[in-house]
């Protein structure tokens, strides 16, 4: 995610808040499952992460516009959004690369402990200790994580070396996707949190954008999809992510519920099924187990009270 804040309420949530959260959570899995079809047919990292950036900034940078919100940034602000956006960038480009490599729900699983990088980031960079809460989750995340990636090979059946050699790339884009958006977080929340979660995005996607386009001009242009699915991939990813964004910054507001909720979190279970269907990817029920267990710890800590 690019950007947005928690607001604890002690109300029960609407419902139609609550089915709007899902769907949103439904998307973002969607868009993954659906760069991943991308990927399988000629589409590289750096031209996805382009059209989806790119599209999105101008997506929501119309609706700043048009909603007449002010652009000015203070001195404290213009110095941490760069930073912010070169960090999401990294992070979209190291998860893109993990969905690459690793069936689309065990990268998702391996980038859902950034919650844990936020807490060390915190602790690293303003010397925040983290919630007692946070500590009691971490062996719970990281057992979930080790039984969903199967780390002794006993389902792929490669034993550890072999299934290591495997999928060892792609675990290791996803937990630094998980990293460098702890540290996004952290760095928006003590820097950039009064900059409005609108302009955030717009301003966070544009220099993703940017630096994507960089990255596109340096390998010589865009990788553009080989076959028809392809193409439905990457119109897929770009309409999904933009969409995704759009609900998130537009309507949920109006909805009692203001940017990002731990109810999205079951992302990667939608992208299970939908990789399940779409792409024939499968996982052993024991790495299943592991993937509930942790979105279900990732839930747990999002609907903290703070």
């Amino acid at each position: 995610m690019a950007g947005g804040s928690t607001s604890p309420t002690s109300q029960a949530l609407p419902l139609t808040a609550f089915a709007t959260l899902l769907l949103i959570a439904l998307m973002m899995g969607a868009n993954h499952v659906a760069a991943r079809l991308a990927f399988n047919h000629g589409v590289d990292v750096a031209t996805a992460v382009a059209f989806r950036s790119v599209v999105t900034a101008l997506v929501v940078g119309a609706l700043v516009w048009q909603q007449g919100l002010p652009w000015a940034l203070n001195t404290r602000q213009r110095k941490a959004m760069p930073a912010i956006g070169l960090l999401l960038a990294v992070q979209s480009f190291c998860l893109y690369s993990a969905v690459a490599r690793l069936p689309v729900a065990l990268a998702l699983l391996a980038f859902n402990t950034y919650p844990l990088w936020t807490a060390l980031w915190a602790r690293v960079v303003y010397g925040h200790r983290a919630e007692p809460r946070v500590l009691r989750a971490m062996p719970v995340m990281l057992l979930g994580l080790a039984l969903a990636l199967d780390v002794l090979g006993a389902a792929s059946g490669l034993g550890a070396f072999g299934h290591w050699g495997r999928i060892g790339a792609g675990v290791a884009f996803a937990l630094a996707a998980a990293a460098t958006f702890g540290l996004a977080l952290v760095i928006t929340q003590h820097e950039a949190a009064d900059v409005d979660g609108r302009l955030r995005t717009a301003l966070t996607m544009a220099m993703v954008g940017a630096l994507a386009l960089v990255a596109v001009a340096a390998q010589g242009g865009f990788a553009l999809p080989q076959a028809a699915p392809g193409w439905w991939g990457l119109v897929a990813l770009t309409a999904l992510y933009g969409t995704a964004f759009t609900i998130m910054f537009m309507v949920l507001p109006r909805l009692g519920v203001v940017g990002n909720s731990a109810i999205m979190n079951v992302e990667p279970i939608f992208a299970l099924v939908l990789a399940w269907a779409l792409l024939g990817q499968t996982i052993a029920p024991l790495q299943v187990a592991g993937g509930l267990l942790v979105v279900a710890t990732v839930v747990w800590l999002g609907l903290r009270r703070r």
